[in-house]
């Protein structure tokens, strides 16, 4: 199973755009916080098409209620809170969005992956049998736009640059 893991989008729908198009062959999408506005998960929910959308909660999620509402029409969507516990293709992971808490989850011995995101740094590490990842970051406040493939089966990863331009419209901005 192919999982698309990203982070840190900070209401980036342009770049956000661009990375669900290059995520095409993921069977699942996670995303470690910091979507921030409910039109972020609109966008997810409307790409899902059959896939699970995981979401944690970030420190720049603004209106919770909201985000949950809109969520809440899309079946392909879960919001977590501050962490997913998950297991897929028997493979189970922990998802939250600080590096200080993803350390010690790895480290615990009782996951197979721990995603997390907040510092926009793309990083990969083992612990043990355990794989600590973070995608990067969508946003680009630091140049580089990526995120992350996972093989559940060989326990690789593969980090994606997104790259090119942006072309969508501002007309959703009205409708949420």
């Amino acid at each position: 199973m192919k999982l698309a893991i990203f982070s840190d989008i900070h209401d980036n729908i342009w770049k956000l755009g661009k990375a669900l198009s290059q995520m095409a062959e993921a069977q699942v999408l996670i995303h470690c916080g910091d979507l921030c506005s409910p039109f972020v998960v609109k966008r997810l929910g409307e790409a899902a098409k059959g896939r699970p959308v995981h979401i944690v909660w970030g420190n720049n999620d603004g209106d919770i209620r909201l985000i949950c509402q809109v969520g809440s029409q899309y079946s392909e969507v879960h919001l977590h809170g501050a962490l997913a516990e998950l297991e897929l293709d028997g493979l189970k992971v922990a998802v939250n969005h600080y590096p200080e808490i993803a350390r010690p989850l790895a480290a615990s011995g009782s996951y197979d992956l721990v995603c997390y995101g907040h510092d926009h740094t793309a990083y990969e590490g083992r612990t043990g049998k355990c794989v600590l990842l973070n995608p990067g970051e969508l946003m680009g406040l630091y140049g580089k736009t990526t995120f992350a493939f996972f093989d559940t089966q060989s326990r690789s990863v593969q980090f994606v640059e997104v790259k090119g331009p942006c072309n969508l419209k501002f007309k959703f901005w009205a409708k949420i």
